[in-house]
């Protein structure tokens, strides 16, 4: 491996030529006037792209970007400046430019000795990156998908795949003196299927990756279980009838679903939602939020999942952190600045999407854990109901925790089995209501496969998801049927 993984902080100092006084003197610059902290947030990134459609690839990226960002936090205001010119005169200019947005006169703090390094996880060493593969080799790969996808049905009329991967290095330097840094694959592989019967056209989507190496698409030849999936998603939306509409009983798959966990529920367990107090679980710690077989947990510590960090982009380590328990709000996810203002301890969720951008509280792997009932039951216990196991897009508001979801692959529960698939289905309702009326939890807990990317404020963040096969009772459904 090269020098560059085993050591991103000194791979920083030494390719832009620093070293901890000049850090130390670019901290001190940010704090001349009272603030409470400070940091540096340093981002060398090489990413690489290929796309194929209509069975050839029409598509290739490849870019390297770096820059450094500082941030000033005076009480509740934050300053943020970037240069994507790493060098110590760039570096003072966006210090005191940080310093002006949060302007607290008072009192210099005292000195800065930088030097410790932060104590971090172990959880994506890799014998090599995604970038390391031959663009011939990621070209290959693509071109077996098409003709995988090609095959399982003649209705099956084009095929859209593509390898994402990146690399990227990170270290962050604290006013209190702490280094922290990490070296960040990232590797995803997408899955696109249109299928035509002359009278309708649909689409079916299925993809995966995470932390890994290339070779975990081609372990239990991964690669040909997205293809395939994809394509059975486009057949059967293809046959489906049109989904009913009405308040009725719905059953959520395993896996992916738990996007629905995730904007429903996890976006207003944020920390600076609730700060503000603009969140419907704000001011609820301690009260019952759910039903008592809802733990909703977020897990930023998975190995190798596309969620997990080792340390969060303010140098905090990631942790477990149980934001509800058999029905009972626990507590909040937290970046440093939201957790000192609300006197509670950091959690490892403070996530920026690049240097460009000030860090505030994400999830990173967020799921329900496991209950005691056996899927199948589930299913029996539905006369009249919804099975939905795949999503596509959603919104949330977030000051009344109001969603809405489309289901991407959904069928109907009749006389507790599952029977006719349909189309058009969209979810509504409460995300703090929703888990009230969960009645049924399996012992199926999944994390989705490994593609998902939350957006807020303008920043995209990769995460994860999870949920076993639940029951909730009484979900809207929105359907072109009545």
């Amino acid at each position: 491996m090269s020098n560059e993984l085993i050591s991103p902080d000194k791979f920083f100092l030494n390719r832009f030529g620093m070293n901890e006084n000049s850090l130390e003197r670019i901290l001190g610059t940010a704090l001349e006037r009272k603030a409470d902290y400070a940091d540096l947030y340093f981002e060398y990134r090489s990413a690489e792209g290929i796309a194929l459609e209509e069975s050839m690839v029409n598509h290739t990226s490849k870019s390297v970007s770096h820059g450094v960002g500082v941030r000033v936090c005076a009480e509740d205001r934050t300053g943020y400046a970037y240069s994507d010119e790493v060098t110590i005169d760039r570096m003072r200019l966006a210090a005191e430019a940080a310093r002006a947005i949060a302007d607290q006169r008072g009192a210099a703090p005292g000195a800065i000795q930088v030097g410790g390094r932060v104590a971090s996880h172990n959880l994506y060493e890799l014998e090599t990156t995604p970038l390391e593969i031959p663009l011939e080799d990621r070209a290959q790969l693509l071109a077996e998908i098409d003709r995988v996808a090609r095959a399982y049905d003649p209705r099956v009329k084009n095929v859209m795949a593509s390898i994402a991967a990146e690399r990227k290095l990170v270290m962050v330097v604290t006013s209190e003196g702490k280094i922290a840094a990490d070296m960040q694959p990232l590797c995803r592989l997408n899955v696109s299927v249109i299928a035509d019967d002359g009278k309708n056209r649909q689409i079916g989507s299925y993809g995966g990756g995470g932390r890994v190496e290339y070779r975990h698409f081609l372990e239990q030849e991964r690669w040909k279980q997205y293809a395939l999936e994809a394509a059975r998603q486009a057949i059967t939306n293809l046959d489906a009838d049109d989904a009913p509409a009405g308040e009725m009983i719905v059953v959520l798959g395993p896996g992916w679903p738990g996007i629905l966990l995730h904007e429903a529920i996890g976006h207003g367990l944020e920390g600076d939602f609730n700060r503000k107090g603009v969140s419907a679980f704000s001011n609820r710690i301690g009260q019952k939020v759910a039903s008592e077989l809802c733990t909703v947990i977020d897990d930023g510590t998975i190995k190798n999942r596309r969620g997990s960090l080792n340390v969060d982009d303010e140098g905090t380590p990631t942790s477990r952190t149980v934001l509800i328990e058999k029905g009972i709000l626990r507590g909040y996810l937290q970046d440093r600045m939201n957790a000192r203002l609300m006197k509670m301890a950091p959690t490892g969720n403070g996530r920026r999407e690049s240097f460009a951008h000030s860090p505030m509280p994400r999830m990173t792997n967020t799921f329900m854990l496991a209950g005691e009932s056996a899927p199948e039951d589930i299913i029996k216990s539905v006369d009249h109901g919804l099975y939905a196991v795949n999503f596509g897009g959603g919104q949330v508001d977030i000051t009344n925790g109001k969603f809405v979801f489309s289901a991407s692959e959904a069928y109907l529960i009749e006389g507790g089995r599952v029977t006719r698939p349909v189309k058009g289905a969209t979810l509504i309702g409460n995300g703090p209501d929703v888990l009230t009326r969960v009645t049924m939890v399996g012992h199926d807990l999944a994390l989705d496969a490994g593609v998902g990317t939350c957006g807020k404020d303008g920043q995209s963040v990769p995460v994860g998801v999870g949920l076993p096969t639940i029951r909730v009772d009484g979900i809207t459904v929105g359907g072109t049927r009545g």
